[in-house]
């Protein structure tokens, strides 16, 4: 009797997991071609990257964008009435994140969206400014990399794509080198 129970449990506990399988992501990559990646717009204090991804599998996606920028900033006096221009802080990183559930993939295929966070601003202790009681804050980014992850499931990369953006971007369309 114990010998039947044990191979029902074994039976039982084998169906089920031939029965559970999950797509999993199988090269994925950009649709559009050899060279196809993300498109990237700064967005003056965050950076924003698009894409259309193919080769995912059917659990949920979690896609992350890392950027490098170099601030500018201003200095504001306690009265507001002068605001010279900081000497600009050092490189600053910025993340954003968004993760998306597997039923918006449709046969392996995604369009995404992700966006930065904005840097902290105004900055602690204003220490790119005359004193401490000015007021110092970041009023534009110039990015000079981005590195997009993706991973399916979360905390699995299955695609990283790195950009660099010589002499930094301009607000607008930012092209990848």
């Amino acid at each position: 009797m114990r010998n039947k129970f044990i191979a029902l449990v074994s039976t039982f506990s084998l169906t089920a997991m031939l029965g559970a399988t999950v797509a999993l992501a199988q090269n994925v990559h950009f649709k559009g071609g050899k060279n196809a990646g993300p498109s990237f717009t700064d967005n003056g204090l965050t950076l924003t990257a698009r894409g259309d991804l193919a080769g995912l599998g059917s659990e949920n996606v979690v896609i992350t964008l890392n950027a490098t920028a170099t601030p500018t900033a201003t200095c504001t006096n306690p009265s507001g009435a002068n605001q010279p221009a900081g000497h600009n802080p050092a490189e600053v990183d910025v993340t954003g994140a968004v993760a998306i559930p597997a039923s918006q993939i449709k046969n392996g295929n995604l369009s995404f969206t992700v966006t930065t966070q904005p840097p902290t601003t105004p900055i602690a202790g204003a220490p790119d400014c005359p004193n401490p009681n000015w007021t110092e804050r970041i009023t534009d980014m110039s990015f000079t990399s981005a590195t997009l992850i993706v991973e399916q499931p979360a905390g699995t990369p299955v695609l990283t794509f790195q950009c660099s953006f010589p002499g930094g971007t301009e607000n607008g369309t930012a092209v990848c080198a």
